[in-house]
């Protein structure tokens, strides 16, 4: 149904009055109160038809209502006194600003006589209202009259429209006619203040259309019921289920302590502050009860208005809070402290501090709640709760609510705490076991990036570059499965084994062999529970600058890709092997020929895997940035992180190492084949210090000249044909090897006091940087570096 026009009713008289007193409209109810039509009485002064006198005083300019008995004269002479509600009217719908005057015509029944009001009264305990089926109002009991911000007497007969033009009042008188046509009850919530009451109440108002014993509609019956306890409840029991859902959200302390600030304002009070002990005094703990005065540090807070009040401790500081303050008393006691501010020993609070007194008397705040956080046995600061905006002060349920929700928070604030601190240890031992710089080497020019997870911890995400003999490197990435310190520390197992294996030179499928039965004997000694198995994927490949080949082998580890010079770049084609840890499995290698100032990217899969893509996707992506890339490798790998990785930092870990390939130029070797014949060893010498000098090494003559010697006998008298000497050095290093095909490798040994030999080698190990032997498929190679004297 439609909304009734008030000024088309005449069982009410209205007039509409603008502030100047000079009458807008009358309506047909005026003409037949007053006998006036409207057009003698539109435009002229309202005063006119006064015939003076009046209970009460007429609206001033301030008023929004006014109501009184006035005496009004009739067109014919004759005197009128009737009950008048006058209030202002706020334009809206076209409706013209001013006064609305209304008085009912007709006078109802006595309430107390009538068997409908009766019936209404006997059958409703709450707060009532009455309505007939004009929808004017027909009475009102007790309970609803003590409720009222105006007399009954002067409420009888009229609508809801003509008490009040608020738009809330047009919604009420719109449910009454809904109600009243179709039968259905209905139910409206509000939350106001009413006559005599401090505060702010929830109503639950209950409309019910009534009806005779004959059937028909007499009226509407609207009961009202105060349900601020329930309604208070069910804003606790939101409050707090909201705490569990929004506070914690991560593993971060001042995140979360901006959570509890952000869930209690304007919930529960106008500002909220959180101070935090400093742990890192006390190693990460704070021990027992902290003992005044104490320094807290403000990790967060909110306001209701931003900027007031304006607090007076910013994020990260520290501020000392003496004894006899609520945050000291409740960091000792244990307990909330409540208080209203200022408290009647106003010095008090000025000797705290006298600028917080300054902005408490500024902004209004007139009760605070001071909250200990605490968590498993430790205290780990403070909550405070202020109001100044909402008038009423903090009662005993806002204490239990703030407590279950300063509960909530300070275990979510412990565990982020705790993580942290994990975290950071975790962090310090994968960085002690990775490489802080890479070594440099004459076959690669490289650079690395490591990166832990954002949120799911430190990983075992490794790489290394290792220098080989022969002027060769050795590259490997790997990632263990896992975060945390076992994962970490099973990396560091798992680099040290692979540069222990790298250091026998071992071909990378055999290296691998041996890395994956590690692992297996590391899962074997976890236990069977299967909390400690251990699993990783690792990549391994061996460069040669002297033949420009790349020998390679992955354990379930992604291939690299190659940024030749020349072309774009592209995934590097190996065999799949399977990860570490399944034991019995095969690994297999590929060899690749690396021309001058090619790239390999090694990398993990954090780096190309994500929420928002997969692997192939991340390739792509990876390609297309070093096909883009210039600059330094440093700068490379700086550019591929931002380019692949979101802005909040990457899910899992990631480690990436840049390898540009350099070639030995021939220039700087030398090769000779030596007959097995001893007599011949002296003409080897020969050759030998004639290629040094014309390298321009001749300071190292001497000694490459016992070691030549005592590599090439040691060959002749113990190995097998064919044999081959290989001199080969770059600007700091030279380097003898020394090649047959036995497959017999020499010891070092001390030679007793009368042994004719077996000082040979103990003579290369004393005169050279190191030296070693290395197997290959037709045989074995002893080697052995010798450092050449700086230029200056």
């Amino acid at each position: 149904m439609s909304p009734v026009n008030p000024y088309d009713d005449a069982a009410t008289a209205r007039a509409v009055i603008d502030d100047t007193g000079v009458v807008l409209h009358w309506n047909e109810g005026a003409h037949r109160l007053l006998g006036h039509p409207p057009e003698r009485v539109v435009g002229r002064p309202a005063a006119d038809l006064l015939a003076g006198g009046g209970q009460g005083t007429l609206p001033g300019p301030r008023d929004e209502r006014w109501h009184g008995m006035l005496k009004l004269r009739h067109r014919d002479g004759h005197l009128v006194s009737t009950r008048v509600l006058a209030h202002r009217r706020r334009p809206d719908d076209g409706h013209p600003d001013g006064w609305l005057a209304v008085a009912a015509l007709e006078r109802q029944p006595d309430p107390a006589q009538d068997p409908l009001v009766n019936l209404a009264l006997t059958q409703s305990p709450c707060a009532m209202l009455v309505f007939d089926e004009q929808l004017r109002l027909y009475g009102v009991n007790d309970a609803m009259a003590r409720l009222m911000i105006l007399p009954p007497e002067h409420l009888i007969g009229l609508r809801l429209t003509d008490i009040d033009s608020e738009p809330e009042y047009l919604k009420y008188e719109e449910n009454l006619r809904r109600v009243l046509a179709t039968g259905q009850q209905h139910e409206v919530e509000t939350f106001q203040r009413v006559a005599g009451k401090k505060h702010a109440q929830a109503w639950l108002a209950r409309v019910a259309r009534l009806t005779g014993p004959d059937g028909r509609v007499r009226g509407i019956c609207v009961s009202v019921h105060d349900f601020t306890e329930q309604h208070l409840a069910r804003e606790r029991l939101q409050l707090v289920n909201e705490a569990s859902v929004r506070i914690g959200t991560t593993l971060d302390v001042t995140r979360t302590a901006q959570e509890l600030a952000q869930v209690c304002v304007p919930a529960l009070a106008d500002f909220v502050s959180v101070d935090l002990l400093d742990p890192g005094e006390h190693g990460g703990e704070q021990p027992g009860k902290p003992v005044p005065p104490v320094s807290l540090r403000r990790a967060a807070h909110r306001s209701i208005t931003p900027g007031c009040p304006e607090a007076v401790a910013e994020p990260g500081r520290f501020d000392d809070y003496p004894a006899g303050s609520p945050q000291a008393e409740s960091l000792v006691t244990g307990r909330t402290i409540v208080a209203a501010v200022p408290s009647g020993d106003t010095e008090r609070w000025r000797t705290w501090d006298e600028v917080r007194f300054q902005r408490v008397e500024e902004y209004g705040i007139h009760s605070t709640m001071t909250v200990p956080l605490q968590a498993r046995g430790t205290t780990l600061g403070v909550a405070v709760f202020a109001r100044f905006r909402r008038p009423e002060p903090f009662t005993h349920d806002d204490v239990l609510l703030a407590e279950e929700v300063s509960a909530r928070a300070a275990v979510c604030i412990d565990n982020a705490r705790r993580y942290s601190r994990e975290r950071e240890t975790t962090l310090t031992l994968q960085r002690s076991l990775l490489p802080r710089h890479l070594p440099p080497t004459a076959a690669v020019q490289a650079a690395s990036r490591y990166l832990p997870a954002a949120r799911a911890g430190v990983g075992g995400d490794w790489f290394d570059v290792i220098p080989l003999s022969g002027m060769r490197v050795a590259m490997v990435v790997g990632d263990v499965v896992g975060h945390g310190i076992q994962a970490s520390a099973t990396m560091g197992r798992l680099r040290t084994a692979v540069r222990t294996l790298a250091d026998i030179d071992l071909a990378p499928d055999e290296l691998l062999t041996h890395l994956d039965d590690l692992v297996v004997r590391l899962s074997d000694e976890s236990g069977g529970d299967g909390t400690g198995e251990v699993g990783a994927t690792c990549l391994y490949a061996v460069y040669d600058p002297v033949s420009r080949r790349c020998t390679l082998a992955r354990a379930g580890h992604p291939p690299p890709v190659l940024v030749p010079p020349d072309g774009p770049p592209q995934q590097v084609e190996l065999p799949s092997g399977p990860p570490l840890g399944l034991g019995g499995l095969p690994f297999e290698s590929a060899e690749l020929d690396l021309s001058e100032g090619s790239v390999l990217a090694f990398y993990t899969d954090g780096l190309i895997e994500s929420r928002e893509r997969d692997g192939d996707a991340g390739i792509a992506l990876l390609c297309e940035t070093l096909a883009a890339a210039s600059g330094t490798l440093d700068q490379t790998c700086d550019r591929v992180l931002r380019t692949l990785l979101p802005a909040g930092g990457a899910a899992d870990d990631v480690a990436l190492l840049l390898a540009r390939a350099r070639g030995l130029p021939p220039s700087r070797v030398a090769t000779w084949d030596i007959p097995a014949d001893p007599a011949l060893v002296a003409p080897v010498r020969k050759q030998v210090l004639d290629q040094l000098a014309a390298w321009s090494l001749t300071e190292a003559s001497f000694t490459a000249e016992l070691v030549v010697s005592e590599l090439v006998t040691n060959a002749i008298r113990y190995g097998a044909p064919p044999i081959r000497l290989r001199l080969i050095h770059d600007a700091t290093t030279l380097i003898c090897e020394v090649s047959d095909t036995s497959h017999t490798a020499p010891h070092l040994r001390r030679a007793k006091t009368w042994d004719e030999g077996g000082r040979g080698l103990l003579l290369v190990a004393q005169l050279t940087q190191r030296w070693g032997s290395r197997h290959t498929t037709e045989g074995k190679t002893i080697w052995a570096e010798l450092a050449l004297l700086d230029e200056e």
